[in-house]
């Protein structure tokens, strides 16, 4: 087996049971390695530390499969891996009953690259790095046997594979597409799912409890929700009682996707519904100038710092949507306010929602701090794959 060689002192991060291995901790790889091929890790000194899998074209270049340098990487390996991620999700009471749920999470399951949601009796698994690439089969084997799916899709077109080298790949795995579209149900909701085109692996589940949390505060107030995608806040928030919905995104599509979600719910008010296609970022100035104003308001922007040196940019975009944010707040409205950017830290982030706030002239507290649910488990030893973050103010 090839050998990973690093530098001297550059195991203490492996000694802390952190999967990823850089360009810069490497002295030398001992023997031949194709991307995504297992080598074993050594220290300067030749111990053994790890088996990971090799990406000479990332500055991650290798990530860890198992911390037990004895440990053998094959089919049985990732029958095991798969089966513990999914096991972990069926402990918990909450989410036994979610036909929408994230089943392996990457490097917190400790499947590196490997993402993977289920969608009722379809599941969508996203391979993003050389090593998981490598394993294709044995992982959507592995999948198939763990959940007895009727039909899997891989999605591996995510930006994040051009890093490693790789090529878009999509295609059904097992069996084949519905007849009718596909659909969820979430907290009595009916949305759709597509699974082919839409965003991640068709639905953002991350956001599933905030979702939720949006229906209890909902009563009563004017909701505004901008990154609106599919809808699912909005009709969450009808679904609450809210007095009236806005919902901006610059998305002709997803917008037409909310549109037909909302007609699947004859329960819901759709009189009360706006779907409004323009740019956010130009929308806030304009209401702010029309004295539009809110009860709730809802910041889900996409990810605007895939990595921290996009931080400093992204620190502004999301200053800028915050202040606006905060100045079409009525007296007492909360703001819900979200990054899903890996770059932007909880500390930084909250920095940068209380600035927005001064420079909107409003007082404002934190009443909750918003997180992904439990099916998106964060590994003590990967602060990385905290990725979601969010924060509930209220303004006098």
């Amino acid at each position: 087996m090839p050998q990973l060689v690093l530098l001297p002192g550059k195991d203490r991060t492996l000694a802390r049971r952190h999967p990823w291995i850089f360009a810069g901790s490497v002295e030398r790889l001992n023997g031949r390695a194709r991307p995504g091929d297992t080598v074993e890790v050594v220290a300067a000194n030749g111990r053994p530390l790890a088996k990971a899998a090799w990406s000479p074209q990332s500055s991650i270049r290798a990530r860890v499969w198992s911390f037990d340098a004895e440990e053998v990487i094959d089919d049985a390996f990732f029958k095991r891996r798969v089966q513990a991620a999914v096991d972990r999700r069926l402990a918990w009471p909450d989410l036994q009953a979610q036909p929408g749920l994230r089943l392996i999470h990457g490097e917190s399951d400790g499947l590196p690259g490997v993402l993977a949601d289920r969608y009722g009796d379809t599941v969508v698994v996203q391979l993003t790095a050389a090593g998981s690439d490598k394993w294709r089969m044995a992982i959507v084997n592995a999948i198939a046997r763990a959940t007895d799916c009727a039909r899997l899709y891989e999605r591996s077109d995510s930006d994040v594979r051009r890093l490693e080298g790789l090529a878009s790949v999509s295609g059904w795995r097992l069996g084949e597409a519905p007849d009718d579209a596909l659909t969820i149900d979430e907290h009595g909701i009916r949305m759709q799912v597509d699974i082919v085109a839409g965003h991640k692996t068709g639905f953002y589940l991350d956001q599933r409890d905030n979702r939720l949390l949006t229906r209890q505060l909902a009563a009563g107030r004017a909701t505004l929700n901008c990154f609106c995608y599919t809808g699912g806040f909005s009709l969450q928030a009808l679904a609450g009682g809210a007095s009236q919905v806005l919902s901006i995104d610059s998305s002709a599509l997803a917008l037409a996707t909310a549109a037909a979600n909302l007609a699947l719910n004859p329960q819901l008010d759709a009189a009360l519904a706006e779907w409004r296609d323009a740019d956010v970022f130009s929308e806030l100035r304009t209401m702010h100038s029309a004295g539009r104003r809110f009860d709730l308001i809802i910041l889900d922007p996409p990810k605007f710092a895939p990595s921290a040196a996009h931080a400093e940019q992204a620190a502004r975009a999301y200053r800028d949507i915050n202040i606006f944010g905060f100045r079409l707040l009525n007296a007492g409205g909360l703001l819900m306010t979200y990054s899903c950017s890996g770059g932007i830290d909880r500390a930084l982030f909250q920095r940068i929602v209380a600035d927005a706030a001064v420079a909107a002239g409003r007082e404002a507290r934190i009443v909750r701090r918003l997180d992904a649910p439990a099916d998106h488990p964060v590994a003590l030893n990967f602060s990385e794959g905290d990725y979601l973050k969010g924060l509930l103010c209220q303004v006098d």
